[in-house]
């Protein structure tokens, strides 16, 4: 049907909508249907009964509803906004752009499993915050379409997180208690080194945590922990199905090489590993002391990789030591992963570095890690602020020499991470900061002191971190006989000149995908970098198994990927409830006289209990978690965790705007109390707490009591200049009399009261409904409250009473706001967009408020319902069926104009 027919476009599908669109389908001409929100109904899904006559609200609407996918011709996109209309009538070429709901809508069946399982709770929108409902929900029981939808917002910490870890996800998991689970998500998302990145991650994602900006952030890094060291005990890794012929090499065993590794593996590759050194686990092995990581929990994380099947080869160097090349990796695998890491060290550039007793900090730790004999000196300096100095400088202090720690800026500045900073203080590294080092002194042959001067902090460099400038005269010389240089690392590339970049000795790989000059041959990790974090390793790890899939499998490689994230500070979100402050759970530790005699771990881990409860400090701020939860409880198969927004461009000969309205904010008018006192509330929300589907199923009960004293509030923001709303509401008077029908109804013994300017009963029935709900002992006052303040445990109404002439007090256990209603708060955009009309009051203006009030200033574009003005059902409902002639006629003559 309406194949040769131009369509309509509808947008907004409240009662008006609706009706419009039914009306066009049936005259036979194909309709868009365009709602933002997942369900259709407006705000009259949201009421109880209608007003003069008391019809339940949802058996009016629910037929029509019901109607919208079953009428041919309609074609219902939820979730969908409108972003262009160009063209005239008869030929408007319109864009839109759908986001996404994250369920299939075909394969729904609206069960609930998903949210029976979904851990995260958020106030309802529907209920206006006077009940909660998952993450993954659907609006209401009659919702249509009747699929649920996922509520998601883009999350802080798992964008700063540079292995894009879904942190908001596992933390979910561990609230409920669900350790084993919260361990699978991770590794799920890539990521193997669960237990090592719980105990040396930096947690980027905790500088920007939203609890931070209320008290104290989240503990993420040690609740990634809590994750393996509850979980982990027993868990055996399952050899991974090899699904495809190509295999794969990963030269270096390091946490971007074996991160890359397990990802693949986890793919169907058959992947072997080759590895320089008799360890595996690069720098986490020979880099990391066993205080910050034991090596049994880098074992078990490694056996963990090897046990799906990776074949990993230690002592096998590539490009060296009569090791295979580079190029013979390349003919024998389908691809190659060339993650060596910068296990090399760079040197100081001043007088009598080369002298014995001068160690560098990559290899000082290498000899510590593989267990071999270390020999330093009594006492030692150590020279750089990040985290290999600070690693080498509490490696010292634990082989008994008196250490100090030089760094040329402040402690502000340091790259290390700050709690391992505070470590070093507290096992007695001195820590010198401001100070650099100028020259090595020496004694005999081998070091006898070191000479420094001291520095102050000038304009930032490059780094962002302030320049540090020698001061003249400052010189001094600190007794020492081992000096340990951490200035930094660099790549170790022999063999590998072939993708050496002469980048500071960096290899060349693409950003994005990892490709370096050589086909097939892709690179990550420090070697690449320059010497990073180990999240960040991770991070490349994953981007690489991507990479060498997409090559392998012959997909595009730069497809929906980015090099950058919207950065974190910029993402705007918030708590979805109210937060009660709580201190953040601390990290039990070995005392610091315990901690230099050995090499034990000093950070003993979150017992189950502490992790439960911090993990209940997270806000939720991005809603849905991605725990995964709910994938596993549909049955249907229906979720879409990857759906992502997308835009669609329809041709349409007419448009109906049918956007309804909104109602102020009562925060706008602070004397009435609304937002401090929880029994002060809007009409429409006192409509859902009297519905029989609303939160209460239509009991009116606050806080466990039935309120005694009831006082309603008309014209809260209308014909008041101050608010900007000078006009008259219009279907407040009576959506209030409905109301207080409602409290007698169902409260009998309940006083009433109502404060009012006038009354206006516009419509047929509308005095005599008024003048009902007086006979039923509801008390009309009449004047404008003053304010409403607390007494005790009650409210009490300030008001001046015109027609006695004095001030009066009304206690209340309840206080209803009839709000204006005014316009959409985006009306002003999509009237830009369309090319509309406003009135001085906000709402879309028709041609002629009189003759042609349907019509607008854009021939083929026509108004229905409340966004032209307040309107009740009645009115709504009509304006739209005249909408709808208009938009036929105008579709009729594109039709006999050809232009279809």
């Amino acid at each position: 049907m309406g194949a040769d027919k131009p369509a309509a476009l509808v947008i907004g599908a409240g009662i008006s909508g609706i009706q419009a669109a039914l009306d066009i389908a049936s005259a036979g001409y194909p309709v868009y249907l365009v709602e933002r929100e997942s369900s259709i109904g407006g705000h009259m899904a949201q009421l109880d009964k209608t007003f003069p006559t008391l019809d339940c609200a949802s058996c009016i609407l629910t037929p029509l509803t019901a109607d919208v996918p079953r009428r041919p011709g309609v074609h219902l996109m939820t979730c969908t906004e409108v972003v262009s209309v160009e063209g005239e009538v008869g030929a408007f070429r319109v864009t839109l752009e759908r986001q996404p709901r994250y369920i299939d809508v075909t394969k729904c069946t609206g069960c609930g499993d998903c949210a029976e399982v979904c851990p995260v709770e958020i106030p309802s929108v529907f209920n206006l915050g006077q009940d909660m409902h998952k993450a993954i929900y659907r609006r209401f029981p009659q919702a249509i379409p009747a699929a649920f939808v996922i509520e998601k917002h883009e999350s802080p910490c798992k964008n700063a997180c540079p292995a894009h870890i879904p942190i908001q996800g596992y933390i979910a998991l561990i609230a409920e208690g669900k350790f084993d689970e919260a361990l699978q998500r991770i590794r799920d998302a890539g990521v193997p080194f669960v237990g090592t990145l719980g105990r040396v991650c930096g947690h980027p994602c905790e500088t920007i945590c939203k609890r931070g900006e209320r008290d104290e952030p989240v503990s993420v890094c040690a609740l990634k922990r809590a994750a393996y060291d509850v979980a982990a005990t027993e868990d055996e890794p399952q050899p991974a199905e090899v699904q495809y012929e190509e295999r794969v090499a990963v030269v270096g065993s390091g946490p971007a090489g074996m991160t890359a590794a397990y990802e693949l593996a986890r793919r169907g590759y058959a992947v072997t590993v080759y590895e320089a050194l008799p360890v595996a686990g690069g720098m986490l092995a020979v880099g990391i002391p066993p205080y910050r990581l034991p090596r049994d929990v880098l074992e078990h994380e490694l056996s963990y990789i090897c046990g799906l099947g990776v074949d990993l080869r230690l002592n096998s160097p590539v490009g060296r030591d009569g090791g295979p090349s580079l190029a013979s990796l390349r003919e024998e695998y389908g691809a190659v992963f060339v993650a060596v890491g910068a296990h090399g060290s760079r040197e100081l550039g001043i007088p009598g570095e080369d002298l014995p007793g001068v160690l560098h900090a990559a290899p000082f730790l290498r000899q510590l890690g593989l267990g071999q004999e270390v020999e330093i000196g009594k006492r030692v300096a150590v020279i750089g602020g990040g985290d290999a100095a600070i690693d080498a400088a509490r490696c010292a202090i634990r082989l008994g020499a008196d250490t100090s720690l030089l760094y040329r800026r402040s402690r502000a500045e340091m790259p290390a991470i700050p709690e391992d900073v505070d470590a070093t203080e507290h096992e007695g590294v001195h820590m010198e900061y401001l100070v650099a080092p100028v020259r090595v002194l020496d004694g005999d042959g081998r070091v006898a002191g070191i000479q420094c001067v001291r520095m102050e902090l000038g304009e930032p460099d490059a780094s962002g971190r302030r320049r540090p400038i020698p001061i003249e005269g400052s010189e001094f010389t600190l007794d020492v006989d081992t000096v340990i240089v951490a200035v930094g690392q660099k790549v170790e590339c022999d063999g590998l000149e072939e993708v050496v970049a002469g980048r500071a000795g960096l290899l060349e790989a693409d950003p994005l995908t990892l490709a370096t000059c050589i086909d097939g041959v892709f690179a990550g990790g420090d070697a690449v970098t320059g010497p990073s974090t180990v999240v960040k390793a991770v991070g490349a790890g994953i981007e690489a198994a991507e990479s060498i899939h997409r090559y392998l499998r012959g997909h595009d490689l730069r497809a929906g990927r980015q090099v950058s994230r919207t950065p974190p500070e910029e993402i705007s979100v918030e708590p979805t409830g109210d937060v009660e402050p709580s201190a953040r759970a601390q990290m039990p530790e070995l005392d610091p006289a315990e901690r230099t005699s050995g090499f034990d771990e000093v950070n003993l881990g979150l017992s189950k209990e502490q992790a439960i409860q911090e993990a209940q400090r997270c806000l939720s701020c991005a809603v849905c978690s991605e725990c995964m939860q709910c994938v596993s409880a549909c049955k249907s198969n229906a979720i879409l965790h990857d759906e992502r927004a997308e835009r669609l461009t329809l041709d349409v000969g007419a448009v109906v705007v049918a956007t309804g309205f909104e109602l102020m904010d009562p925060r706008i008018k602070p004397e009435y109390g609304y937002g401090v006192y929880p029994n002060v509330m809007t009409g429409l929300e006192f409509e859902r707490l009297s519905s029989a589907s609303g939160p209460t199923a239509g009991e009116i009960i606050l806080n466990g009591k039935k309120p005694e004293d009831v006082v309603f509030v008309q014209c809260v923001g209308s014909r008041d200049p101050h608010t900007g709303v000078p006009y008259c509401s219009r279907v407040c008077c009576m959506y209030t009399a409905k109301h207080a029908h409602l409290v007698r109804e169902r409260l009998h013994d309940s006083r009433i009261t109502v404060f009012y300017m006038d009354v206006r009963a516009f419509g047929k029935g509308y005095e005599e409904f008024y003048d009902r709900v007086k006979h039923e002992r509801v008390l009309y006052r009449r004047g404008e409250p003053s304010e409403v303040h607390r007494r005790g445990d009650r409210l009490v109404v300030c008001a001046e009473d015109t027609v006695l002439r004095r001030p009066v007090e009304v206690e209340a256990d309840l206080v209803v706001l009839a709000t204006a209603v005014v316009p959409q708060p985006d009306a002003g955009q999509l009237a830009s967009i369309i090319g509309l009309d406003r009135s001085e009051d906000g709402f879309f203006r028709g041609a002629h408020p009189k003759c042609r009030p349907v019509e607008t200033g854009r021939a083929g574009v026509f108004l229905a319902g409340a966004c032209e003005g307040p309107r009740d059902i009645p009115d709504a409902v009509a304006h739209a069926k005249a909408a709808a002639a208009s938009a036929l006629v105008a579709l009729r003559g594109a039709s006999r104009s050809g232009l279809s």
